[in-house]
C-alpha cells in the first residue's frame, strides 16, 4: 500500500477500459467503489472485482459498495436477496430489544455474505444519521431510528455482523446528516441548530461507535460550528468535532466529491478535503476528465492516514467456511416473521 494515493475511484462500466486501466495503474487509488452501472452478470462482477484488486496491487484493496437494504441496494435479485431498509430493524427493536439487536447483527452479516460472494469487501453501512421532523427524505427509512441511543446500539450490532463476515463497514454520514433539509447530491444542506443540540442528538451515535475503523463525511454546512465550509471541507468540524468531541480516529473518507453540494475544480476540492483532515477522497461518477483533475489534488496515503488505512484493511479477514449462511438467513427470516 506504500504507493497508494488517498482516493477511491469508480470504473465507468462492466470492466475497466484500456484508458482506465492505464490511469488507475498510474494514479493508484487506495480503493474502488461499484454501482449498478458496473453489474451485468455474476461472473462478470466477480471478474471485475478481481481486476480492480489487481489494479490496486493487493488482495486487500477495498472494493466498496452501497448495500444497505431497502432503496439503497446496488445488488438486487438475482445477484443478492432484497433486504429491508434499516428502519424496519429499528421498528422491530422497539418491540423486542434482544431480537432487534440480533436481527441487526444478522442484517450486517448477511449483507457481508451477499457481497463476499463476488469478492466485494467493503460496505457503506451502518447509516447512523438521526432524522428530525421536516428533514429531507434522502435519509428517511435508511435511518435505523429517530432515537440516538437506539441508532447507536443497532448500528453497533450491524457493524459487528458486517465485520464478522470479513467486510469493512463504513459508518455514515459523520457527524450527522439527519437534519439536512436538502439532498446533498443536488445542493448544499444548511443546518442552523446549536452545537450543543447537535452534540446531544446527531453526534451521539458516532461517538458511541467511535472505535469503528471507517467513516464517511457529511456534505452539510453546520453554521454554529463553521459557517463557511461544509463538514467535509472544514478543519474545525473535523478536528474539533469528529476527531475531538466524537473521538473518532479511524479512516475518514469523504462522501462523493462530485456531488453538487460542493463547488470548484476537482483538484481544489480534493486538496481542501485532505487539508481539512479527511484521509481519503471518494469520487463516484466514473468521469475520466474529472478523475484526471482530482488525482492531481491527492497525496500518497502515508503518515497517520496511512496507518488508519492499514487498520481498516486489517478488518478484511477470511471468514470461517464452517459458518452456514443459509442457516443464518433462515434465522433472520424467522425472527423477522415472528417479531412482525
Amino acid at each position: 500500500m506504500s504507493d497508494a494515493k488517498a482516493w477511491i475511484a469508480a470504473p465507468l462500466g462492466f470492466e475497466p477500459s484500456r484508458d482506465e486501466r492505464h490511469f488507475f495503474e498510474g494514479e493508484r487509488p487506495w480503493g474502488f467503489i461499484l454501482f449498478a452501472r458496473n453489474i451485468d452478470s455474476p461472473s462478470q462482477l466477480g471478474e471485475l472485482v478481481e481486476m480492480l484488486k489487481e489494479l490496486g496491487g493487493r488482495e486487500t484493496t477495498p472494493i466498496f459498495i452501497d448495500q444497505e437494504g431497502g432503496r439503497i441496494q446496488r445488488l438486487k435479485p438475482p445477484f443478492a436477496p432484497m433486504r429491508p431498509a434499516a428502519r424496519a430493524l429499528g421498528d422491530l427493536y422497539r418491540e423486542d430489544r434482544e431480537t432487534g439487536l440480533r436481527l441487526a447483527f444478522l442484517h450486517g452479516r448477511l449483507l457481508a455474505g451477499d457481497l463476499m460472494r463476488y469478492g466485494i469487501n467493503a460496505d457503506c453501512i451502518p447509516c447512523l444519521d438521526v432524522p428530525v421532523e421536516g428533514a429531507h427524505d434522502i435519509i428517511g427509512d435508511r435511518a435505523l431510528s429517530d432515537v440516538p441511543a437506539d441508532v447507536a446500539r443497532l448500528g453497533r450490532a450491524m457493524a459487528q455482523g458486517c465485520m464478522a463476515g470479513g467486510v469493512l463497514p463504513v459508518m455514515k454520514h459523520i457527524p450527522g446528516h439527519g437534519r439536512g433539509r436538502a439532498d446533498s447530491h443536488k445542493e448544499l444542506p444548511v443546518v442552523t441548530a446549536k452545537r450543543s443540540e447537535l452534540a446531544a442528538r446527531d453526534f451521539l451515535p458516532f461517538a458511541e461507535l467511535n472505535d469503528l475503523p471507517c467513516a464517511m463525511s457529511a456534505h452539510i454546512l453546520f453554521t454554529d460550528i463553521d459557517d463557511k465550509r461544509c463538514a467535509t471541507l472544514s478543519p474545525i468540524v473535523i478536528e474539533e468535532v469528529i476527531r475531538g468531541e466524537i473521538g473518532f480516529d479511524g479512516l475518514l473518507m469523504t462522501d462523493d466529491i462530485s456531488m453538487k453540494a460542493l463547488t470548484g475544480a476537482y483538484d481544489a476540492r480534493a486538496e481542501a478535503a485532505i487539508e481539512a483532515g479527511c484521509d481519503v477522497v471518494l469520487h463516484c461518477n466514473g468521469d475520466m476528465d474529472e478523475m484526471r483533475v482530482l488525482a492531481k489534488g491527492v497525496p500518497i496515503l502515508e503518515g497517520a492516514s496511512g496507518r488508519r488505512a492499514a487498520r481498516a484493511e486489517a478488518c478484511l479477514t477470511k471468514v470461517s467456511e464452517d459458518e452456514d449462511i443459509a442457516e443464518l438467513s433462515d434465522e433472520y427470516d424467522r425472527l423477522m416473521a415472528v417479531t412482525a
